[in-house]
């Protein structure tokens, strides 16, 4: 399986992570497991960041 590395802006990136957030807090109410959501999460918010000079 091929990996593919995409680069965010600061705002997108903080979608992201709202977006998973939400999703797990849905999931939370719904009384289901956020194994695999945690998990993403995880991989997002500690993706390493590419400094670039303007």
């Amino acid at each position: 399986m091929k990996k593919t590395k995409y680069q965010l802006t600061i705002d997108e990136w903080r979608m992201v992570i709202h977006g998973l957030n939400r999703l797990r807090n849905d999931l939370i109410n719904e009384g289901r497991y956020t194994d695999f959501v945690d998990e993403i999460l995880l991989k997002v918010v500690n993706a390493p960041t590419k400094k670039v000079r303007i």
